[in-house]
């Protein structure tokens, strides 16, 4: 069995999200060049106190977008595929894992819970002065869209990575959204009384 990279990092990567990176430490460094050399991917865990997270996300290398004279690069990869780790392996500089990839469960998320969780999402973005663009989601990985493009909280993602039915994954995140809309309400009312723009004057 291949060994994956492993890059732990205080973030939780979803399928189909984007990742920009800035990689400066030797061995991520050699790490990354030769996922670039081989055209591979490497894995994406959560950073915990105490290890890593069980359940990662690969991800791709979609774009080196800065190299420094130094070897530090500025890269953007991509969410691809779920895993869980079932052993790690220390005899490189970094990290890697033997990893069996996460199938989702045949069937899709009800229509009537995907429009409320789209339309959920569309309201939060619209407040925050964002647009949304459903245009390059893969529909069965919804649910991973709309929860990787707002800032949410660490636990709640990890939680939806590891679920494995897109139509739990929906009413996950729409129940979810539904909870921080008034919070996000009260936000955008707060500034507006505040002067409009949000810039001291």
């Amino acid at each position: 069995m291949a060994l994956l990279p492993l890059f732990p990092l205080e973030v939780v990567l979803l399928p189909g999200t984007p990742l920009p990176l800035h990689i400066f430490e030797p061995r991520y460094k050699e790490m990354i060049g030769e996922c670039l050399a081989n055209r591979a991917p490497f894995g994406v865990v959560r950073a915990l106190e105490d290890g890593i997270a069980e359940v990662g996300c690969t991800a791709e290398i979609k774009t080196v977008t800065k190299e420094y004279p130094d070897g530090r690069l500025d890269l953007v990869a991509e969410g691809r595929n779920r895993f869980e780790v079932l052993a790690l392996n220390e005899e490189r500089s970094f990290l890697r894992g033997e990893v069996l990839i996460i199938p989702d469960e045949p069937g899709t998320a009800a229509e009537t819970e995907r429009l409320r969780a789209i339309q959920l999402h569309l309201e939060i973005l619209s407040l925050a002065g964002a647009v949304q663009d459903l245009s390059a989601a893969d529909q069965n990985l919804l649910s991973f869209y709309l929860a990787g493009s707002l800032p949410l909280d660490l636990d709640f993602k990890q939680k939806l990575l590891a679920m494995r039915s897109e139509g739990e994954r929906i009413g996950t995140v729409a129940g979810y959204l539904e909870k921080l809309l008034p919070q996000i309400r009260r936000a955008a009312q707060a500034r507006t009384k505040a002067g409009g723009n949000g810039h001291m004057h």
